[in-house]
């Protein structure tokens, strides 16, 4: 599928949603591919990719439809419904729709994804319930621990793009958020590099949903929704956060300075806290000196309020950079 067919109302309509199954989904194939893309996420997959190993072991079920389900190039249809429209599902919900999935149609997504037939001990009837416990494992032991600092980075990733949608429309807010995907006008958003038939997707709901591994993929329940899904900017693992020119430093202080540089996307207070290693009264203060001055705006984003630069403090710090 290279491209979807869209027209202005269904784009209009498309609305960014945080999903816990994705999250689920984009974990679990950094555990099956054993890759991280940056040391916060090596210290994750260090920490749970022998408890993955062994959980499948014992589980041959498991493991089969684990190893046809998620594949290099396609994942099996049924394991990555798109979320719902409205609010931020639960993990509970989200995965009855993979357990009450008819058998059939289980089993026949697995044989497509894996490009040949299943082995004839796979029991068909198991397959759904079987899928969803190994997606509810993966979400208890390796997502749930970090799930609010995940979710933190996610609703900042949500604030960002719709900044950016708001500042230079659906090209500017697509057209770097996963590999191969560029909206190309004339309502055509190329969402890969595959050379397939485009899919009129007009007059269906159109999802975004971020995830914090750097993994990205499409899911559709047609004709009703679309969703695609790409890697948010993890700023909470990045190692070597940016640091304040020395100019900016005199001129606001060291901590102020810190704090309006980290607010290059969008951060909560508890994120720059983390980042700066800054108290949390310190951090609060440096806040409301810089959005009394103009140089920052907040934001809520679900549970979150978050802050970012104004025009003025990127031109703040723009020009410190370049002294």
């Amino acid at each position: 599928m290279g491209w979807w067919l869209v027209n202005a109302d269904t784009l209009a309509g498309g609305r960014f949603v945080v999903s816990p199954l994705a999250e689920t989904v984009a974990s679990l194939l950094d555990l099956a591919g054993a890759t991280a893309a940056h040391p916060g996420e090596s210290a994750w997959l260090r920490a749970h990719r022998s408890a993955y190993r062994r959980r499948l072991a014992e589980d041959p079920v498991a493991a089969l439809i684990v190893g046809a389900g998620f594949r290099p190039t396609w994942i099996a249809d049924f394991l990555i419904p798109p979320p719902r429209a409205e609010g931020e599902p639960s993990i509970e919900a989200e995965l009855d729709r993979i357990r009450t999935t008819p058998a059939d149609v289980a089993r026949a997504d697995l044989a497509t994804s894996l490009g040949g037939p299943l082995p004839a001990w796979l029991p068909e009837a198991e397959v759904p319930q079987r899928a969803a416990d190994v997606m509810r494992w993966v979400w208890t032991e390796t997502v749930l621990p970090y799930w609010p600092r995940r979710r933190r980075v996610l609703e900042a990733d949500i604030v960002a793009r719709t900044r950016q949608l708001s500042q230079g429309g659906w090209t500017a807010a697509l057209d770097d958020m996963r590999p191969g995907m560029r909206w190309l006008g004339e309502g055509r958003l190329q969402i890969n590099a595959y050379d397939n038939p485009p899919r009129e997707i007009s007059g269906a709901r159109l999802l975004f949903v971020p995830v914090t591994p750097r993994r990205s993929w499409v899911s559709w329940d047609r004709p009703h929704r679309y969703a695609v899904i790409y890697p948010c900017a993890g700023v909470l693992a990045e190692p070597d956060p940016p640091s304040a020119p020395d100019a900016l430093r005199a001129l606001l202080g060291p901590g102020r300075a810190a704090v309006l540089v980290l607010l290059d996307s969008p951060k909560s207070t508890t994120q720059l806290v983390a980042l700066t290693g800054q108290g949390l009264g310190s951090v609060g203060r440096h806040l409301k000196v810089l959005f009394d001055a103009g140089l920052i705006r907040r934001r809520r984003a679900g549970r979150s309020v978050l802050y970012y630069r104004t025009d003025a403090g990127e031109v703040l710090v723009g020009a410190q950079r370049h002294e």
